[in-house]
C-alpha cells in the first residue's frame, strides 16, 4: 500500500466517525472567562456557564492560586528546563511531592506530567522488568474493573503479558474479583489490582473496603502478596468530608494512588502516592517520569497553594458546599422526571439519553441556552447508554443549578424527548 493509499484509509475513518456523529475533535474555543463568582467561558463574545469541568472545587480561578504559580514562575521560569535527573528537581517540585504524600498519609509521592502518564509507568514498571538484571518477579496476574479509564487499560496493554495473566472483573463486582483470586493461588507469584476510584463516566465508586476484604483473605496464598493499585482522579479534592477520596470514604487505604492535579486541586500534572519503597523504585524505572518533563515550577506551586486551602477552613465549606451542590441538583432532577445512568454521590451526575444523535441535538440546543455540557457516547459508554455528563463545581450557586434543571427542561420539551 503507498502512502497516499494509508492517508485515504484515514481520511475515510474520520468519515466514518463523523457520520456516527462520535466526533471529539470540534472543541469549543473559550477564549476568557468572566470576573463572576463563578466564572463563565467566554465563546465568540458570549459568556457560557459551565456544567462539563473537573474543577470541582472551582479552585482554577482562584486568586492564591494564581498568584503561587505568577510568583514561581518569575523566581524560576515558565518551564522545567529538562527532565529531573539530567537538570535537577526545582524545589518546589519536592515540597508539592511531600505535601501530596502527607495528604494522603503516604510515605512518599512523585510527580507527572499527567495521570495518563503516571498510570502508563506505574503499571508497566510494578509488572515487568526494566533490564535484564532486574530482580523483579514478573509472574504477575492483573486484575482491572471492567470499567477502568483507558490510561489502565492502555497501561495493561503495554505490559504485554500472556492473556492469561490479564484478566477483568465485572464492574463493581467484588464476588466475581474475589473468584478469580481464588481460582489463580499456585498459578502466579502475585496479584496486581488495578481500579478506578471512582468511575469517570458515571460518578460510581469502588468499595475499597470490600476489596481490602479480599486482599486480606489472599494475600498470604500468593508468594508476593497482592497489591491495590487504584486510580482516584475524580475522587482528590473533590470526594470526601476533607477531599481524600475513596479512601476516605470507604475508610480503606489502598497500596498505591494515582491522582491528578488537573480536576479538583484546580491546577496541571498528575502523581504517585504510595509506600518509600515503591516511590523509590518508580525514579529508577518509570519511563514517563525519567525521559519526560515535570510540570512547571509554577504549576507545582499553584498545586501546592491549592493542598493549602482545602486543607483550611475555606477548604471544608468548599468541599461542604460541594455536597450541597450535589444534594439540590439530585432532588431537582428527581422532581422533574429525569432518567440518570447511576445513582451517583459525586460531583459527576450522568444523564442518560440512550441515542448519541439525541445527545448532540441537547448539547446543542443547551449551548444555545447558554450552557457548556459534554455528551458521552460509545465506545466510551456501552451502544445505547448515551449520557450526558453533568459536572457540577463549588462554584455553581443554587441559581446557577435551578436555571439549568429550568434550560433543562424546555430544551427536553423543545425536542420533543418527552
Amino acid at each position: 500500500m503507498s502512502k497516499s493509499e494509508f492517508y485515504k484509509n484515514l481520511q475515510a475513518e474520520v468519515n466514518r466517525i463523523d457520520k456516527a456523529k462520535v466526533a471529539k475533535r470540534f472543541e469549543k474555543v473559550i477564549n476568557s472567562f468572566t470576573s463572576d463568582p463563578n466564572p463563565r467561558a467566554v465563546i465568540a463574545k458570549k459568556a457560557y456557564t459551565v456544567f462539563n469541568s473537573n474543577d470541582y472545587l472551582g479552585l482554577r480561578h482562584h486568586p492564591e492560586l494564581k498568584k503561587a504559580e505568577h510568583d514561581a514562575t518569575t523566581r524560576l521560569g515558565t518551564g522545567p528546563g529538562a527532565v529531573r535527573f539530567i537538570s535537577g528537581s526545582f524545589q518546589t517540585h519536592l515540597i508539592l511531592e511531600q505535601a501530596l504524600a502527607d495528604f494522603h498519609k503516604k510515605e512518599a509521592a512523585i510527580l507527572f506530567s499527567s495521570a495518563f502518564a503516571a498510570n502508563l509507568a506505574t503499571i508497566f514498571s510494578l509488572v515487568r522488568k526494566q533490564s535484564r538484571d532486574s530482580l523483579l518477579n514478573e509472574n504477575t496476574l492483573i486484575l482491572s474493573d471492567e470499567l477502568n479509564h483507558r490510561s489502565i487499560i492502555d497501561g495493561i496493554r503495554i505490559t504485554n503479558l500472556d492473556k492469561a495473566a490479564r484478566m477483568v472483573f465485572k464492574h463493581l463486582d467484588i464476588a466475581n474479583m474475589e473468584d478469580i483470586i481464588k481460582q489463580n493461588i499456585g498459578e502466579f507469584d502475585r496479584v496486581v489490582i488495578l481500579t478506578d476510584g471512582v468511575f469517570s463516566m458515571l460518578g460510581e465508586y469502588q468499595d475499597l473496603a470490600a476489596v481490602n476484604e479480599v486482599i486480606g483473605r489472599y494475600d498470604a496464598k500468593y508468594p508476593q502478596g497482592i497489591l491495590l493499585i487504584v486510580d482516584d482522579c475524580h475522587g482528590v479534592a473533590a470526594f470526601g468530608k476533607t477531599g481524600r477520596g475513596c479512601e476516605e470514604v470507604c475508610q480503606s487505604p489502598a497500596d498505591v494512588i494515582v491522582g491528578t492535579l488537573g480536576k479538583g486541586f484546580g491546577v496541571d500534572g498528575g502523581y504517585v502516592a504510595a509506600s518509600q519503597a515503591v516511590i523509590d523504585y518508580l525514579r529508577e524505572s518509570a519511563a514517563t517520569y525519567i525521559y519526560s518533563n515535570s510540570i512547571s515550577p509554577g504549576a507545582a506551586a499553584a498545586a501546592h497553594q491549592s493542598i493549602k486551602i482545602i486543607d483550611s477552613p475555606e477548604g471544608t465549606l468548599l468541599l461542604q458546599k460541594l455536597e450541597n451542590n450535589i444534594q439540590l441538583l439530585k432532588k431537582l432532577l428527581r422532581s422533574k422526571g429525569f432518567e440518570m445512568a447511576a445513582d451517583s454521590i459525586h460531583p459527576i451526575q450522568p444523564l442518560l439519553i440512550g441515542d448519541a444523535l439525541k445527545t448532540k441535538a441537547l448539547i446543542t440546543e443547551m449551548f444555545k441556552r447558554g450552557y457548556l455540557l459534554s455528551s458521552i457516547n460509545f465506545p466510551v459508554v456501552p451502544k445505547g447508554r448515551d449520557e450526558i455528563r453533568i459536572q457540577l463545581s463549588a462554584a455553581h450557586t443554587s441559581d446557577d443549578i435551578q436555571n439549568f434543571v429550568n434550560s433543562l427542561e424546555l430544551s427536553y420539551d423543545h425536542l420533543g424527548f418527552r
